[in-house]
């Protein structure tokens, strides 16, 4: 299983939500390379960067930041804002490997559609679960859609990576929601990286063990609650 440390963007400092919660912001650091080069030397091979201003608003307010992060060569899954077709060439003209949609995956079909055509494994989608549902426009608003009747649909387009949040654990430190992710595994066979919650070396246990392909560390990285470097070596024993 693949360990996603996760960058939060807000101001082009690396921060974290409380479920969610833009009005319960902490400021980890004021320097988000400093993080990156701490994955690094911890053996991280991939991380997770979200644009919460711009998944909050639309464009791509930390562009430069996340350009710079995409500079020292490791695999960069990025989300928040990502709403057009432009968006996403600008990123992988950076080196950012993989793009998550939000919001727009669930309200306008033909463009993910589109996305996928054209840049195929590059796209993944943000599966943000409020109550049961699909939560958009930065977890503000609850959609109609089940989580696993839109896991299905998002399969049938031919998406091949969902990253699949909680947002009633996210930053809360109380554990993954291993039942999720057992559910949506079980009904469909796409890549599947957990979200929200993951806060000990057991949540890393389980969720390798439940056959996940990844899992973000957000919160309990920053607070120390999970040593990366010990996540890692766990996720990639055999």
């Amino acid at each position: 299983m693949k360990i996603f440390p996760a960058i939060d963007l807000i101001d082009k400092k690396a921060v974290r939500l409380f479920k969610g919660d833009y009005a319960q912001m902490t400021v980890y650091n004021e320097n988000p390379m400093d993080v990156m080069r701490d994955f690094i030397s911890s053996g991280a091979k991939q991380a997770h960067i979200v644009d919460l201003e711009g998944a909050l608003k639309g464009g791509t307010p930390n562009y430069e930041v996340i350009r710079d992060l995409a500079s020292t060569g490791m695999f960069l899954e990025v989300g928040g804002g990502i709403r057009s077709e432009t968006v996403i060439e600008k990123y992988l003209s950076v080196g950012v490997k993989r793009l998550i949609l939000g919001t727009i995956a669930v309200t306008d079909e033909d463009f993910l559609k589109s996305a996928v055509k054209n840049f195929g494994t590059a796209i993944a989608v943000g599966v943000d679960i409020k109550d049961g549902f699909v939560a958009i426009k930065g977890w503000t608003e609850k959609s109609n859609f089940t989580a696993v009747d839109f896991c299905k649909k998002l399969q049938d387009i031919g998406v091949q990576t969902v990253i699949s949040t909680d947002i009633s654990k996210d930053g809360a430190m109380q554990g993954s929601n291993h039942a999720l992710y057992e559910t949506l595994k079980k009904e469909v066979s796409i890549n599947l990286i957990a979200s929200g919650g993951v806060s000990s070396i057991e949540d890393i246990t389980a969720l390798k063990n439940a056959g996940l392909y990844g899992a973000i560390v957000g919160k309990a990285y920053y607070t120390g609650a999970v040593d990366l470097k010990k996540a890692i070596e766990v996720a990639d024993a055999d």
